[in-house]
């Protein structure tokens, strides 16, 4: 079908669907193949249903509805590809609740919308700021070996002997029984909030960067993970952790097993999430402005860094040795660039919304972020389906 033939037919019968067997209030899905006021069609037999799960994530004091505007693109561009579910489990306050219990709350809604819809084959993740972290704690509890698939052929199981030989993490898998395609985060904190700079709105002042810290105690236990003070047990911090495969939680062999992983990064303007730590980035590793790029399709998009494998020097136990920041914040880096990643980078230096750059990056609100939507146009024409 032509991207303008029964345009008007599909968006007179589309709908938003509250998600049936759902935990939690305040999620939804939405999908080109629900049609009606009760999910029924005349020609329901004839249209083919999603099999590509998209799954949306907030960030703090967030809600479902910060992805209302990716979601209803995702929806017009792929309406047979995709069924996309923005997470409603972590809103508001219990965003506040940590990241390890906001990732129980988000893997246990995923099962919910999977169950819920037995054609669904692939899955993807798109998520905001703290949801970022959310996610791939999400994704870890939802990690399952995929074993039938080491009868693979010859070369994909040499591949993985040799990623084991750098202590790379192998790249088979699934998550929650479906095959994982993209995984892709924006403006999100890899590194958490502790390191000098990391939290622009502080202008990079010691004795402010040292209040915030004190006063982490406010965003709750997801202040503490965010800046590394959850050290219990003689337990490396949570988000250290989220480097390895710690215990029994496959969290970077769960990364490893999508077939593609983005970040996108906002070069200034986001007062709350600096650009190293957005995109995985050492200081002298951030592209310099004379190799941004001018593109008159996506605007504010200056530059994307392909991915690429790095033969990194890491051992796990290095999260139990890192005890200042900067070690800290080294040992995630090195961890994390075992598995190559895609990065893009974002400018609203130019826009009359570049102050709120953190939320438009994700158009959170089109009426204040509208400058946003080629970010997500960009996002959108280059998933994997």
């Amino acid at each position: 079908m032509a991207p303008g033939e029964g345009g008007e037919n599909r968006r007179g019968r589309r709908r938003w669907l509250p998600a049936a067997c759902l935990p939690r209030p305040g999620c939804f899905t939405v999908s080109g193949a629900d049609e009606g006021p009760s999910g029924s069609g005349a020609d329901e037999g004839s249209r083919r249903a999603p099999t590509h799960l998209v799954v949306t994530v907030n960030g703090i004091v967030g809600s479902a509805d910060d992805w209302v505007y990716a979601a209803k693109h995702f929806i017009k561009k792929h309406p047979e590809d995709v069924v996309v579910h923005c997470s409603g489990c972590n809103s508001a306050t219990r965003t506040f609740n940590g990241v390890d219990v906001m990732g129980k709350r988000l893997a246990d809604e995923v099962i919910s919308v999977v169950e819920c819809r037995p054609e669904l084959k692939k899955i993807s993740f798109v998520a905001h700021s703290l949801g970022g972290l959310i996610a791939r704690y999400a994704i870890a509890l939802l990690y399952e070996n995929d074993i039938a698939a080491q009868t693979d052929c010859n070369e994909e199981c040499e591949k993985d002997v040799n990623d084991a030989r750098r202590n790379q993490p192998t790249g088979r898998g699934k998550i929650a029984g479906l095959e994982p395609m993209n995984f892709i985060t924006f403006a999100t904190p890899h590194f958490g909030t502790r390191s000098h700079k990391q939290m622009p709105l502080l202008r990079g002042s010691y004795r402010l960067e040292k209040m915030a810290f004190r006063m982490s105690w406010i965003a709750g236990r997801s202040g503490k993970h965010l800046f590394l003070k959850d050290i219990e047990d003689e337990k490396p911090p949570l988000l250290l952790q989220m480097v390895t495969d710690y215990g029994d939680l496959h969290f970077i062999s769960a990364l490893r097993c999508f077939k593609r992983r983005v970040v996108y990064s906002n070069v200034c303007g986001d007062f709350v999430v600096g650009w190293r730590t957005s995109s995985i980035r050492r200081q002298h590793e951030l592209p310099k402005k004379q190799d941004f790029v001018d593109d008159g399709k996506y605007p504010h998009v200056v530059y994307v860094e392909k991915p690429k494998a790095q033969d990194v020097d890491f051992s796990d136990a290095m999260i139990y040795q890192a005890k200042t920041t900067t070690e800290m914040e080294e040992v995630m880096l090195k961890s994390l660039n075992r598995i190559p990643w895609e990065r893009v980078d974002v400018s609203f230096k130019k826009s009359r919304q570049r102050i709120l750059a953190h939320s438009t990056i994700q158009v959170k609100t089109y009426f204040f972020n509208s400058d946003g939507a080629d970010v997500i146009f960009h996002m959108i024409d280059h998933f994997i389906y």
